[in-house]
């Protein structure tokens, strides 16, 4: 239990739950660094004030140099306060494609269903779809608490290829994930990535080639209400049989991205053109960016509504790759994402995604015919990976931060610090280690010290946001 700590802390005036972030070097939404005092109420950014250095210190001394989270967090006048002196403070990333962590998948119980046969039967179909909820509800979790571990506070995971009844289950039991209090440590499940059936076979990368289907208008509606409205990306081919259509028909209520597709630059052009405004894996299962032959690439690039997603893992894209990708996008219009699937978080080994096996070795996750399998990496990894490989430290913030908000329309909430929005932060140190990470969430605020193993323990302040 050395990880884990209650501290009860006095409510202030009018039952308001206070707190202060203070001396840290806080992202802007311009792009700058600004001392600032940020003051939180009921869970809601209220008040930026400019601050001088360490104008507000813990009373209790001692250097700033090496303090620990404990240290940091203390109470003055009523009001909880973290001292967040030597340290960026930047707003909770949000990851907009990920698939799975730490053992488990979104789609995990479909795999493991459709490996059991007893219970595949005419007579088991009740008990096969509250198994399939019962599963996918505990990798939801799972999944979220080490998401959060790694400075992710919003999330939105993504489905694999399957048969559209067994996928309608899985987004049944998102939504009533979603629906449940939000707990103050676990990212929030703020919507959904469906990625697949609707794409293209000789694209297909690691998805079931037996699953892939043509585009279907009344599949999309049906899965919207199973997924009680959360749908907010859905992946697709623009160049199948029917995708121009739901385009149309869906693009005031889902984000259409334009990926594992085999179009060109004239047919990913009409889908922007459509509604569509998003490219699922920038690079990744789509034809190469060409001076005669640009296709989608090159469409995605004209559309300046268009955001490109980007997995920076270190091993889907080369690094002058990844450079060129925001000299042709702006630094507005990339969206980092970790694709991550269950190895992420895990040692070495063998592990599934889509109920097919994947062989992890370090950062590379493959097929045993040798196709890349999602990452291995967390977006606070890859968003590392980038500053490291030459991306401008502000650029890689926009990319994890409002740039996905941004993109499926969560920046009313989330995805900058500014005052209305929500209280969620992550601290980083000059080293860009994680020091904090800050979330509130019915009444208390969850605070994880970074020696804390990522799954197990953390220091929760009760009674302190709503």
């Amino acid at each position: 239990m050395h990880s884990a700590e209650r501290l009860e802390y006095k409510k202030a005036d009018r039952d308001e739950k206070r707190m202060r972030i203070v001396n840290g070097l806080v992202f802007r939404p311009d792009g700058r660094w600004e001392r600032l005092e940020i003051q939180c109420v009921n869970g809601q950014i209220e008040r930026l004030l400019p601050q001088e250095a360490d104008q507000e210190k813990k009373g209790s001394g001692g250097s700033e140099k090496g303090k620990s989270v404990r240290t940091r967090w203390y109470e003055k006048a009523g009001e909880t306060y973290f001292d967040a002196s030597g340290c960026y403070v930047l707003p909770g990333l949000t990851d907009i494609h990920l698939h799975g962590a730490v053992g488990h998948d979104l789609c995990e119980a479909l795999t493991d269903v459709r490996g059991g046969g007893d219970k595949t039967g005419e007579g088991k179909q009740k008990e096969r779809i509250s198994d399939i909820r019962k599963r996918t509800l505990q990798a939801i979790s799972a999944i979220a608490e080490f998401e959060y571990s790694q400075g992710v506070t919003q999330m939105i995971p993504c489905t694999m290829t399957f048969p559209a009844d067994e996928l309608t289950q899985v987004l049944k039991a998102c939504a009533a994930y979603a629906s449940q209090t939000d707990a103050a440590d676990r990212a929030e499940l703020t919507g959904i990535h469906l990625e697949g059936p609707f794409l293209s076979e000789k694209k297909k990368g690691a998805q079931k080639r037996e699953f892939l289907q043509k585009p279907d208008a009344v599949k999309i509606r049906d899965w919207q209400e199973a997924a009680g409205g959360l749908l907010k990306l859905m992946t697709i081919a623009p160049e199948l049989e029917g995708a121009m259509e739901c385009i149309r028909k869906f693009a005031k209520v889902i984000h259409f991205s334009i990926g594992h597709t085999e179009a060109d630059y004239e047919t990913a052009a009409n889908a922007f053109l459509a509604g569509a405004d998003h490219v699922t894996h920038l690079y990744n299962a789509m034809p190469p960016f060409g001076h005669r032959e640009p296709g989608a690439i090159g469409a995605a690039v004209d559309a300046k509504q268009c955001f490109a997603e980007l997995i920076c893992d270190g091993v889907h894209v080369a690094p002058s790759a990844v450079r060129a990708a925001f000299t042709l996008f702006g630094d507005d219009r990339i969206v980092l994402i970790s694709d991550s699937m269950e190895a992420c978080g895990m040692p070495d080994g063998e592990y599934q995604l889509g109920g097919q096996k994947v062989l992890v070795k370090g950062k590379l996750a493959t097929l045993e015919d040798g196709t890349i399998a999602g990452s291995a990496s967390s977006l606070y990894q890859c968003m590392k990976k980038a500053v490291s490989i030459g991306i401008p430290l502000e650029s890689a913030i926009k990319a994890v931060t409002i740039n996905p908000c941004l993109a499926v329309g969560l920046e009313k909430e989330f995805g900058s610090i500014e005052t209305g929005k929500r209280a969620r932060f992550l601290i980083l140190d000059q080293r860009l280690d994680i020091v904090e990470v800050i979330k509130e969430a019915e009444g208390q605020i969850n605070a994880r010290k970074r020696d804390c193993p990522a799954r197990t323990g953390c220091v929760r302040m009760e009674g302190l946001l709503s």
